[in-house]
């Protein structure tokens, strides 16, 4: 069954925008070097790291904000090529969107069921905060994937939120190259 992972590049203070974001500034005021990991003549290990999550990932769910701030980016084929993008949201878009894109209104964990399903042994990869912070209180994520920047941001959209309760991580692995930390944790789950 498919694992699901939050892959997000953040700011060393925890930050996956600067503030001000919005479909014209996607990434939030002084956040422009979030991505330069992967874009910004990358290391080969960057690069590796890239082409892991990419050809593992079977399909992404996102929130409504990050897509609408994204999706002129994307095209039609969403962000990773041909990959289902599952979008949850309250309300279903007006608008008709490419078949790469379904919106789900029933909740992060509905659209984590889809997903799996969409995958089958891929990962699938949750983008945004807003989704992640809603997982993974539900016992919904398998893995933390941080891509930390040396940044400090002071504000933006943070991607861990109130929890309500401790969540136990175990470091499964860290690559350190001049522009980013890589660290993988697993989702300790305890027995209900």
């Amino acid at each position: 069954m498919a694992l699901v992972i939050s892959d997000m590049s953040i700011s060393l203070d925890g930050y996956v925008t600067g503030p001000n974001d919005s479909r014209e500034n996607p990434f939030g005021d002084g956040a422009d070097t979030l991505h330069d990991w992967i874009f910004d003549d990358p290391t080969e290990a960057d690069r590796a790291l890239m082409r892991e999550g990419m050809d593992s990932t079977g399909a992404v769910i996102m929130g409504r904000t990050s897509f609408d701030k994204c999706v002129d980016m994307w095209g039609e084929n969403g962000p990773m090529r041909g990959v289902p993008v599952f979008v949850v949201t309250h309300h279903e878009p007006t608008e008709r969107y490419p078949s790469a894109y379904t919106f789900v209104t029933d909740g992060v964990a509905k659209a984590i069921e889809l997903a799996k399903e969409a995958a089958g042994d891929k990962v699938v990869g949750l983008h945004g905060a807003t989704v992640m912070q809603q997982a993974l209180p539900l016992g919904l994520v398998d893995e933390i994937f941080v891509h930390v920047v040396p940044l400090l941001l002071g504000a933006g959209t943070p991607l861990f939120g109130s929890l309500g309760s401790a969540i136990t991580l175990e470091r499964a692995d860290a690559v350190v190259t001049p522009r980013a930390t890589h660290l993988r944790f697993r989702v300790v789950k305890t027995e209900a």
